[in-house]
């Protein structure tokens, strides 16, 4: 077997807490959150209350100060129990450190230990109706009135978008400037002319709450800025690598999740009188996907460690996303495939993983544009 390297005692020791807490606190309930769409509030408040929000925040704003790889074994736990639910990582790891990295003091301690806690859901807003992967033509704008800024424009595609208590919201401050004139607002929830739109049908993450927000002239206090105005753009591409990463690293865990399932079942069902197993046809795809998935493995882990020591670039981050995306969608297939018709049954994880993978192909970047980023990488474009 595959020995990773990124792993001490105490990060072991951390990941059984978070197999105990997966197991007895989401696993249970994620089918009744699939058919509400929502993850329960009690259980964001479960996961605070036992370290599992916001571990890589520093104590003094609710965190336990933990290295990254302790974020990556609570996504990898999640994935390991197909609970693709919780959107605590885009909590815990892509909304608290705009915070954290770009926030003043005041706003770290306002926000940042309820977010810790699961008292309050973060969320982030880029994606509108008019176009996802092109940030820089976002039309959501606010204009400076006094100690405010008023407001306006629409989000889509909101993950956490209900259930969310504040939204980072990128916008324009300054249309004329383009990407220099793009700032980031934290939107609170009961903010007036702030609402919450339908909650979205998706063909995966059913448990996942994903929202339309809209914005009506909604009034934000100057004070509810994240860094200097202007810098929305950069803030969002210096943290655009560890949100891909992230994404590669859920890809890996549910694919070898899925090849546990997998093996399980073609080691017990029957064809022909003769185990699945048995067949030459099902040993050489499970070999294949073996092979793949370890490989991706090592890349993965390798990012991971790069990313550790502040190495991970826009280019690297977009390689791992791109083929551990594409790859978790070629290897779920062909895993899906040696179910027969049960693959196709919800009740089945090998099912529900597959209806969840598409989104990885899409999120945090589509496949083209991490093709874009690595072409522009060997070329020399900007």
């Amino acid at each position: 077997m595959f020995q990773r390297t990124l792993f001490d005692s105490s990060h072991e020791t951390f990941r059984q807490s978070a197999r105990r807490f997966v197991e007895a606190e989401i696993a249970p309930y994620h089918d009744q959150w699939e058919r509400d769409g929502q993850v329960s509030r009690e259980a964001w408040q479960k996961a605070g209350e036992a370290g599992f929000l916001c571990a890589a925040l520093p104590e003094a704003y609710g965190g336990a100060g933990a290295d990254f790889v302790y974020s990556a074994i609570i996504l990898e736990e999640l994935c390991r129990a197909n609970a693709m639910g919780p959107g605590f990582t885009l909590h815990s790891d892509i909304v608290a450190p705009y915070i954290l990295h770009y926030g003043t003091e005041e706003q770290r301690r306002r926000w940042l230990p309820d977010m810790a806690a699961g008292r309050k859901i973060g969320a982030i807003a880029m994606t509108e109706p008019s176009g996802g992967s092109d940030v820089q033509s976002i039309k959501t704008h606010a204009v400076r009135d006094g100690d405010e800024w008023v407001l306006s424009g629409q989000k889509v595609f909101i993950t956490n978008g209900l259930l969310c208590d504040l939204v980072i919201v990128a916008c324009k401050t300054d249309p004329s400037q383009a990407a220099r004139g793009m700032s980031l607002l934290v939107v609170e929830a009961g903010m007036e002319g702030f609402r919450k739109g339908r909650k979205l049908e998706k063909i995966g993450w059913k448990a996942q709450d994903t929202a339309e927000l809209f914005f009506d002239e909604v009034r934000v206090p100057v004070a509810n800025m994240i860094g200097a105005e202007g810098r929305g753009f950069v803030q969002l591409m210096e943290q655009l690598p560890q949100e891909r990463l992230i994404q590669a690293i859920r890809c890996c865990a549910t694919m070898e999740a899925a090849l546990e399932w997998t093996l399980a079942y073609v080691t017990d069902r029957k064809a022909f009188g003769r185990n699945l197993s048995d067949f030459q046809n099902t040993r050489f795809k499970l070999a294949e996907a073996r092979a793949e998935v370890q490989m991706m493995r090592v890349f993965t882990d390798h990012c991971i460690d790069m990313h550790m020591r502040h190495e991970l670039d826009s280019t690297d981050a977009a390689m791992a996303k791109m083929l551990a995306s594409e790859m978790q969608s070629r290897v779920l297939d062909a895993l899906l495939q040696m179910f027969g018709g049960y693959g196709y049954m919800w009740e089945y994880p090998i099912a529900r993983a597959w209806a969840d993978s598409r989104m990885a192909r899409i999120a945090g970047g589509t496949g083209e544009i991490m093709r874009e980023i690595i072409g522009r990488s060997m070329t020399g474009r900007k």
